[in-house]
């Protein structure tokens, strides 16, 4: 009770509990040192793989944007297995040696991509390189999440995703998705199998030994693989990661030396790989190039190979604070592996001089680049997201150089549809000789009136005249033209550029032809068709 308004006021004492029980109280639980938790759990699984998702989903749609007729390689690839199947299973001689040209195995990939192709078309086989370059591009989630944490595992995915190798190799049916596939199962097995029993890296082995079969290139990245295989060990084995990295490599060597002994791909090897023809690009044209398709990534990457030497954690919650990190020259080496493997393909090329099918090997260094660029992605956003935007700018910029770039690549050869229809009009089924600048891809779309045994191409010529005397290269050409040898000629100025003219003035200097027409393939460019008198 209180006293009136105004007057002095009287606290009543609380009367105690019956029973003599304790008044109640109130206990203040233990206050967390942070609000969240680094550990796995279920809804940061589902979250991550949806993430994944759209970003694979992104780069399907940045790869089927892309359209054109058959490249020259892909019309080649083909129309080898559909002549290998027809081997297979009827007996029809091979016309021609692929395995002395061949960048890869012609009874691996073509044989498979020609299945596919001829109950799908070109568009399935096209699609099948999509569909592996998304499993490698998942592939290199799940290796950089085992190597670091979820956030770099989504930055390199999300990366690697959106540059011009990615999205070109993703809709172009030649050996390089594959290879890029398998070299990418073979690094996520040597991360995966870190921990387990020495012996469990020789998995990896069999998948290594089929990308170097598939593509020959990939043989390039075998020391990386090696070297990876007693790093990503080394926190757990010690020195008795070296014994693993003994086991791949001699799990490797063995097969791939029987196969070259046992095997007729050794020419091709040396032909496409190891004793390539020297070109005559420049070192700074090829530096440009490279910096143009993987320049972004890979800078990206080295920013992210030093914040890691320097700190391996970004310590966003104190909870991580008691976890093992590698020591700094461990992490620095693995910095210089994954950022140094970018560079294997650009140093190889340039020392050939030629920048013939750069932007597809760009795409294998960048692979194992990528979970490097991962981390410098995320560490660019810094701690508790601190700079999105930054990392938003650097990506962005990634993506519209993919898009330009892979664009620009999809336009560079010519469109052939309306050539392969004037084409089978003046064709003989099952005979006549004809040259082309880009004879593949006639030969691959109208396979069912022509083989490759009818053709020439500009890449080489040995003409055998009337009295016996053997021409080749440009007086060949000049020649066989005089003689009237082959029945119809196509040109289109983009294929073999320096030797067009040559062709040109020698078809229009010999009596026995005449110009039939010319079918456009784009605003400027033209297909000049000349056949017999």
């Amino acid at each position: 009770m209180t006293s009136a308004e105004g007057g002095p006021r009287t606290v009543l004492p609380v009367p105690s509990p019956p029973g003599d029980r304790p008044a109640p109280a109130y206990r203040i639980p233990t206050v967390p040192q942070a609000a969240w938790s680094p550990a796995g759990c279920r809804r940061r699984t589902w979250v991550s793989r949806a993430i994944l998702l759209s970003v694979l989903l992104f780069q399907a749609t940045l790869s089927l944007r892309l359209h054109n007729t058959a490249f020259q390689d892909e019309a080649v690839y083909l129309s080898s297995g559909h002549v290998q199947i027809h081997h297979l299973l009827n007996g029809t001689p091979v016309p021609t040696d692929y395995a002395s040209y061949f960048s890869g195995s012609p009874l691996l990939y073509p044989v498979v991509a020609a299945a596919v192709d001829a109950k799908f078309g070109l568009a399935g086989a096209r699609l099948l390189s999509l569909f592996l370059m998304l499993g490698a591009n998942t592939l290199l989630y799940a290796m950089t999440r085992r190597l670091f944490s979820e956030r770099p595992a989504l930055a390199a995915s999300a990366l690697f995703a959106v540059i011009p190798s990615t999205v070109v190799l993703g809709h172009f049916a030649t050996y390089d998705a594959a290879a890029v596939f398998l070299l990418a199962l073979t690094a996520w097995i040597i991360v995966r199998t870190d921990r387990a029993p020495v012996a469990a890296v020789l998995l990896a082995a069999p998948v290594a030994v089929l990308a170097v079969a598939t593509k020959y290139a990939a043989g390039l990245y075998l020391p990386t693989l090696a070297v990876l295989a007693a790093l990503v060990a080394w926190p757990y084995r010690g020195r008795s990661s070296m014994v693993r990295a003994a086991l791949f490599v001699m799990g490797v060597a063995v097969p791939v030396l029987a196969g070259l002994y046992y095997s007729d791909v050794l020419d091709g090897v040396r032909a496409t790989t190891t004793a390539r023809q020297h070109g005559h690009d420049g070192v700074r044209e090829l530096v440009w190039k490279t910096a143009e398709w993987g320049g972004l990534m890979f800078l990206t990457a080295c920013g992210g190979a030093i914040a890691y030497a320097r700190r391996g954690r970004m310590n966003e919650s104190p909870s991580t604070a008691h976890l093992n990190v590698p020591g700094r020259i461990w992490r620095t080496l693995l910095g210089l592996l994954l950022c140094g493997t970018a560079l294997l393909a650009p140093a190889y090329q340039i020392h050939l001089a030629t920048s013939v099918a750069l932007y597809k090997h760009l795409g294998f260094g960048l692979l194992f680049t990528a979970p490097m660029a991962g981390v410098g992605l995320t560490r660019l956003v810094g701690a508790h997201f601190r700079l999105p935007q930054l990392a938003c700018v650097l990506w962005v910029a990634t993506l519209c150089v993919g898009v330009t770039k892979s664009t620009e690549r999809f336009a560079s050869w010519p469109e052939t549809s309306r050539l392969n229809a004037v084409l089978r009009q003046h064709i003989t089924p099952g005979g006549g000789r004809y040259l082309a600048e880009s004879p593949n891809p006639p030969v691959y779309y109208l396979r069912d009136i022509t083989d490759q045994t009818r053709w020439s191409s500009l890449y080489d010529m040995s003409y055998k005249d009337a009295h016996g005397t053997v021409h080749h290269g440009e007086d060949g050409y000049r020649k066989a033209l005089a003689d009237g040898w082959f029945d119809l000629v196509v040109l289109d100025g983009v294929a073999v550029p320096e030797l067009n003219p040559v062709i040109t003035e020698a078809v229009r200097s010999s009596d026995k032809y005449r110009l039939l027409g010319t079918v456009p393939f784009s605003d400027t460019g033209r297909f000049r068709i000349w056949v017999k008198r």
